[in-house]
C-alpha cells in the first residue's frame, strides 16, 4: 500500500510493564539524568523490518520517546533511525484524548497508516475517525503486560495487504467501525 504508515509506540508496546516470554531481555538507559529499566524483544526489529518490506509501508515513531527512540530503542531491537512523529506537551485537545492522537492526526495527512499503542481509547477513535486530515486507519491495541505479539503483526499485514480494507456500517459487527474481529477501523 503506497504511502501507509506503520506507527510504533514503546512503553507498553515494545517495552511491556513485565517479562511475558523469556524472550525479553532487560536494559537500562538514562535519558535526561533519569534512569528507565527496559524489557525489550531483539527479535522486534527484524520482525517489524519484514512487515515494512512486506507491505511497503513506512516505519514511523509515535511515541514520548521522540527521538531517544532512535537511540535507546531502535538499536537494541536492530533498527535503523526512523522518523519521529512531533510530540510536545502544548497541543490542545479535546478531553479524554490521548495526547499522541492529536499529533497523529495532525501528522499523517490523509494516508492511511496502523498504529500499535497500548493507551488509547473510544475518544481517540472518534477522534481521528472525525479530523479531517485523518484517512483510514487501524489502532492495533496491544496489552501493555505482554507487548507487541506475532498476533499484532498478523493484523496489522493483513490490513495492509488486504484488497478491500474498507467496511461499511451494514458489514460491521457491534459498533460502527469495528471489523469482526473488533478491530476499530476508520470507514470510508
Amino acid at each position: 500500500m503506497d504511502g501507509a504508515l506503520l506507527l510504533l509506540d514503546v512503553d507498553g508496546v515494545l517495552n511491556p510493564v513485565r517479562r511475558s516470554s523469556p524472550r525479553f531481555r532487560r536494559f537500562e538507559c538514562v535519558v535526561e539524568g533519569e534512569g528507565f529499566r527496559l524489557l525489550l524483544d531483539p527479535r522486534h526489529g527484524a520482525k517489524l523490518t519484514a512487515l515494512r518490506r512486506e507491505t511497503g509501508a513506512t516505519l514511523i515513531w509515535a511515541t514520548t520517546w521522540g527521538e531517544r527512540a532512535n537511540e535507546e530503542i531502535g538499536p537494541r531491537i536492530g533498527l535503523p533511525p526512523l522518523p519521529v512523529v512531533p510530540i510536545d506537551g502544548d497541543a490542545s485537545r479535546p478531553p479524554g484524548v490521548n495526547l499522541k492522537t492529536w499529533h497523529v492526526a495532525e501528522y499523517v495527512r490523509g494516508r492511511p497508516f496502523v498504529w500499535f499503542d497500548d493507551d488509547l481509547g473510544p475518544a481517540d477513535l472518534e477522534y481521528l475517525d472525525g479530523h479531517p486530515g485523518v484517512g483510514e486507519f487501524l489502532v492495533v491495541a496491544v496489552d501493555p503486560r505482554d507487548g507487541l505479539g506475532d498476533g499484532h503483526l498478523d493484523t496489522a499485514r493483513r490490513w495492509l495487504t488486504a484488497a478491500s480494507r474498507l467496511v461499511t456500517r451494514e458489514g460491521v459487527t457491534g459498533e460502527q467501525g469495528v471489523d469482526s474481529q473488533g478491530i476499530p477501523r476508520k470507514p470510508r
